[in-house]
């Protein structure tokens, strides 16, 4: 089975996270062990943010890797697991607000394809990028 960063590219609606990945070098560390969450936002999740906020982000490779690790929670936990949850800490040092009682949102963000499997972890797709207050 493909790691995390393998299942997003395969998966082809996550062009831009990839991107992202890959210029903070994150990518070697989630095609790691782990296991990580990731909490992975579409390329249309992305379009939804204020014009020249990624481009602006990819040339700031230290705040790119605050918003990138602000969507990764170690360990596997699975979309049941993450319904019982109130919040979840982000390799980031922050934590994620969970509430489940209307489908699963993190944050602001609405979990629109929980549980792909990975071989090191799982990914929960979400309709908004997260970004750290």
């Amino acid at each position: 089975m493909p790691d995390i960063v393998d299942t997003a590219i395969n998966a082809g609606s996550f062009n831009t996270l990839v991107t992202a990945i890959t210029t903070a070098g994150l990518d070697t560390a989630l095609k790691g062990s782990g296991p990580f969450t990731v909490f992975a936002p579409t390329d249309e999740a992305f379009s939804k943010l204020e014009s020249g906020f990624v481009e602006s982000l990819l040339e700031d490779v230290i705040e790119l890797r605050k918003v990138l690790e602000y969507h990764v929670v170690s360990g596997k936990i699975a979309a049941a697991d993450l319904a019982q949850l109130k919040q979840a800490t982000t390799t980031a040092g922050s934590d994620l607000k969970i509430d489940a009682s209307n489908g699963v949102k993190v944050n602001d963000a609405t979990v629109v394809t929980p549980d792909v499997a990975a071989d090191n972890g799982v990914i929960h797709v979400i309709d908004t990028v997260l970004v750290p207050q």
